[in-house]
């Protein structure tokens, strides 16, 4: 029995951060609203861990893009700096290509007219984690299958492609 490919990543190196700093910046954020926030923008299933969102916070406070206010009842909140401000700015590219993939994820898992293609999406994902689980594959079985897919993401585009210039 052959292990399980790794899962990818939500998010590249250093998303993480800017998407946290810009959730502070748009209002004063204890972390449990940070993870709120972050699991209602992603969708789907995901709510990062305290073990993911506790770094992110501790680094943006180190790098003194934030500072924390202690509340009343012993809590950290966290609010932007004008050195935050101006790093988010910097990274405002990084930040927009966040939004658009989540964006995107979102309207596949909630908009009623995408639900086939969610489906067909989960079906995929499920066959492919069945075959990778239970078989070894060759890398001949792993090069048809990559080609199957890569061949599927060129019709999707040429259809698309196709639609737009009728």
């Amino acid at each position: 029995m052959s292990e399980a490919a790794p899962r990818k990543r939500l998010f590249e190196a250093g998303q993480m951060k800017i998407l946290v700093l810009h959730l502070i910046a748009q209002a004063p954020k204890f972390s449990y609203d940070i993870i709120k926030d972050v699991a209602n923008l992603v969708g789907g299933n995901y709510k990062p861990s305290t073990g993911t969102i506790c770094p992110t916070l501790n680094y943006l406070e180190q790098q003194q893009y934030t500072r924390v206010e202690i509340s009343p009842d012993e809590r950290k909140q966290y609010h932007i700096t004008p050195q935050g401000l101006i790093h988010l700015q910097d990274h405002q590219s990084e930040l927009d290509k966040i939004f658009e993939r989540f964006n995107t994820r979102s309207q596949i898992q909630n908009n009623s007219e995408f639900l086939d293609i969610k489906r067909a999406m989960e079906n995929l994902k499920v066959a492919l984690r069945l075959k990778i689980q239970h078989e070894n594959l060759t890398q001949a079985q792993v090069r048809t299958i990559a080609e199957k897919i890569d061949q599927a993401a060129v019709e999707i585009t040429h259809l698309a492609n196709q639609e737009v210039s009728q």
